[in-house]
């Protein structure tokens, strides 16, 4: 029986969770070996203007979105580690950086999404199905 492989979105998940108000700057030095200054400046920036927003239905569902410079992306922060992509972002640079060119792990969205729930900075609002299932599609369509 062959030993369970380490995906990298586990040792992002492992960074992103150690991570504390007692511990930031720590925290941010390791995220600098895994992400340029650049991304995670731009999802600190992202989470401190409180753009991020958790979408909680009355079931429990949640779903984010990121009020991005230029409009607001889905994210889906935890697809799973069963494939190679463990999150997804509605917007551009995803598409090309992840998916297409696989020269990132995630865009600064999605990492300013992890940050946000880490931290307990997401601004939570309240949605109803019929709303939540009209901004997913909106993103689809």
């Amino acid at each position: 029986m062959s030993a369970p492989t380490l995906h990298f979105g586990h040792i992002v998940q492992a960074v992103i969770s150690s991570i504390q108000e007692d511990s930031f700057e720590e925290g941010i030095d390791k995220l600098r070996a895994l992400f340029p200054d650049t991304m995670i400046v731009a999802a600190l920036d992202l989470v401190d203007r409180d753009n991020v927003l958790k979408y909680r239905t009355p079931w429990g569902r949640c779903h984010y979105e990121v009020l991005g410079s230029t409009a607001a992306y889905s994210i889906f922060p935890r697809l799973g580690c069963s494939t190679n992509v463990s999150s997804y972002c509605t917007c551009p640079s995803f598409a090309f950086a992840v998916l297409m060119s696989e020269s990132h792990l995630m865009c600064k969205h999605v990492l300013a999404v992890c940050l946000a729930e880490q931290l307990s900075r997401c601004v939570e609002r309240p949605i109803s199905d019929h709303d939540l299932l009209a901004r997913v599609t909106a993103h689809i369509l």
